[in-house]
């Protein structure tokens, strides 16, 4: 993707009042975002999965056991679309969950924003919350871990 495709992406950004794009080509992923305050377009190119397990050595501390990939006793909530991830209702409310807390399947456990829609995410599971996998205010994408359950 060349300079002028992503100044054509912009103009048509800006002409239909949306607020975000995202691109995939192959490995490639381009998200463009515009906002009030931020006027910046700046591309996000994902890393080769050759350079991620390359990167993955350096990333484990020596001292930390590692755990199973497939723990059957642990179920993972997933996010159902692409958007912004919000632990709480707003930011001086507590989050909806913590680490340590039972859910049940209607629990409330966080809150995607997409094209300015919030949509509350349940657990669909009973447990206890082992692990928040996302920060508040960071972008997810379809399908990625939120966060890990201990069902047994």
């Amino acid at each position: 993707m060349d300079i002028d495709e992503i100044k054509t992406l912009t103009d048509l950004m800006v002409s239909n009042d949306l607020s975000e794009i995202m691109l995939r080509d192959g490995e490639k992923r381009i998200i463009l975002r515009r906002g009030q305050l931020q006027r910046v377009v700046a591309p996000t190119v994902a890393p080769a999965p050759v350079m991620q397990a390359a990167a993955a050595p350096m990333a484990v501390a020596p001292a930390t056991p590692a755990k199973p990939a497939d723990d059957p006793g642990l179920a993972k909530i997933t996010s159902p679309m692409v958007g912004t991830y919000y632990a709480s209702s707003s930011p001086e409310a507590q989050p909806f969950v913590k680490i340590g807390d039972r859910v049940n399947n209607d629990s409330v456990v966080c809150i995607i924003e997409a094209m300015k829609v919030f949509n509350e995410i349940k657990a669909e599971v009973s447990g206890v919350i082992e692990s928040i996998e996302v920060t508040a205010g960071t972008p997810v994408e379809y399908g990625q871990v939120l966060m890990k359950v201990r069902t047994a």
